[in-house]
């Protein structure tokens, strides 16, 4: 199965596993929402490595899809993907679903940063920014 396979398969499948985060009452349904929830970590995670690695691609200089003054650009935004997949992934542990802020799981709010440190890398100056080709006649 190739990178964009999976992708396109594990962006299917986030929106119902957020719908199911977000539907069942913790109360009645904790089990479930503990399975779902790592399930959504998981997916997240896959798809932010992913995204990772596509972007990697792009800024490697060899492989000269981009030019050579955006490279540190998409660096940047590779690095930032990854440490999100690496949030994600730490909140499957057991410990993010027992420490409890305001009666939920303290997972739920860990994937707040990952979504902070997207839009302060945008708001930032630090994203990548589309420019025009020049024109060369």
């Amino acid at each position: 199965m190739s990178r964009s396979t999976l992708c396109f398969f594990l962006v299917s499948i986030e929106p119902y596993l957020f719908y199911l985060n977000i539907t069942f009452d913790l109360a009645s349904h904790e089990i479930f929402l503990n399975y779902s929830s790592i399930l959504y970590a998981l997916d997240m995670t896959a798809l932010m490595i992913i995204l990772g690695l596509f972007t990697d691609q792009l800024a490697r200089e060899e492989s000269g899809l981009v030019a050579t003054d955006l490279i540190a650009t998409y660096k940047r935004v590779r690095n930032v993907t990854f440490l999100s997949a690496a949030l994600f992934a730490v909140t499957i542990l057991p410990m993010f679903w027992v420490i409890r802020v305001y009666g939920q799981p303290i997972r739920f709010y860990f994937w707040f940063i990952p979504l902070f440190l997207s839009l302060g890398r945008r708001t930032s100056g630090l994203g990548v920014s589309f420019r025009p080709p020049s024109d060369a006649s």
